[in-house]
């Protein structure tokens, strides 16, 4: 079973490499999510990856673009369900994205598990964010 202390530590680890990402660091994340093919994650700039290469293909690809990141989850509230559980809150997230300087209060759901002993990162779920995906479209355009 998972503890309420256990996805703390994961939170703060994934939430850790979320700011490394947001400061152009690739691989920010390797430690904490789960590598299979239920990893999966629905982002703010849209879009949803399935299995554990394609997350961390997004997250990298982001990291590419961003640079002065700072991402904090608000709000912070914990449900343990055995060897599951989940959080909701808020994400406060500040970065420059393709040099355009971004910020957002994103809702966002995580839902974590056991996995080889340990509390990983099985989905991670935000709303979408305007202000990124225009800056996302315009890069590309």
């Amino acid at each position: 079973m998972l503890t309420e202390n256990e996805v703390r530590d994961a939170s703060k680890k994934f939430y850790d490499g979320l700011n490394r990402m947001s400061n152009g660091e690739k691989g920010a994340f390797d430690d904490v999510w789960a590598h299979g093919s239920n990893a999966t994650a629905m982002h703010p700039i849209g879009g949803r990856d399935l299995g554990w290469d394609a997350v961390k293909n997004s997250f990298d690809q982001v990291a590419g673009a961003a640079a002065d990141g700072k991402v904090e989850l608000k709000d912070q509230k914990i449900f343990l369900l055995g060897d599951a559980a989940y959080e909701i809150g808020t994400e406060h997230a500040s970065f420059a994205l393709g040099g355009k300087k971004l910020e957002a209060e994103i809702r966002v759901t995580n839902i974590y598990h056991k996995d080889g002993g340990k509390c990983k990162l099985v989905h991670h779920h935000t709303d979408i964010a305007p202000s990124m995906v225009e800056v996302l479209n315009s890069l590309q355009a």
